[in-house]
């Protein structure tokens, strides 16, 4: 796919079955691939994810669930649900990371700029994110970005063993697209140009 066609086509599918027609194997060598490409500060790579499938990924979504019911009560849960649900019938989840230690190392190497390393930490991991998502369409797959953190963090530290000082930053469910969304509005394309430019 053509990198333009592959940005347009991107969209935030939420109809997601397990049914993906690739090994689980070949996703986990596309988001290994994809993170040491995305670019980051000093070259930290920072960024970090895990690929859950199968029951690693149900018990995701039930601590979701529980941790929501807990919160909010099952009555108020009720309009959450169906998605909740959705997310589950995906065929798994990427969780993304932030390995804090490597930042605050940077920033004790490089003192000049150590006020901007964790705002850049934030768009590197928000790149890998985006680049994962492009790196699905192009699979012919279907994905979308969820924030239950940190209601989340210690059940999932707990459940998969996720490192210290690896802080959870989202949860990419994908799958293959069930029932595609449709079409999007756009704003003005908002870009400036310099008149000088020409």
């Amino acid at each position: 796919m053509e990198f333009m066609q592959a940005l347009i086509q991107r969209r935030s599918e939420y109809s997601l079955d397990p049914n993906i027609g690739v090994s689980f194997q070949t996703i986990v060598d596309m988001v290994a691939d994809v993170a040491v490409h995305v670019p980051s500060p000093y070259n930290v790579q920072s960024h970090r994810a895990l690929v859950l499938s199968g029951e690693d990924h149900g018990d995701l979504w039930n601590i979701v669930r529980e941790s929501l019911v807990e919160k909010i009560g099952e009555e108020r849960f009720e309009s959450s649900r169906s998605r909740i649900d959705s997310f589950a019938a995906a065929a798994g989840t990427v969780l993304y990371f932030i390995d804090d230690p490597s930042v605050d190392l940077l920033c004790e190497q490089q003192p000049s700029y150590a006020s901007n390393f964790p705002t850049w930490a934030e768009q590197s991991c928000g790149m890998f994110q985006y680049a994962v998502w492009m790196a699905f369409g192009d699979m012919g797959l279907g994905a979308n970005l969820q924030h239950y953190n940190p209601l989340i963090d210690s059940r999932v530290r707990e459940r998969f063993g996720v490192p210290e000082g690896y802080r959870l930053v989202s949860q990419m469910p994908f799958g293959r697209i069930v029932d595609p969304v449709p079409p999007r509005t756009t704003l003005d394309r908002g870009v400036l140009v310099s008149s000088s430019c020409w």
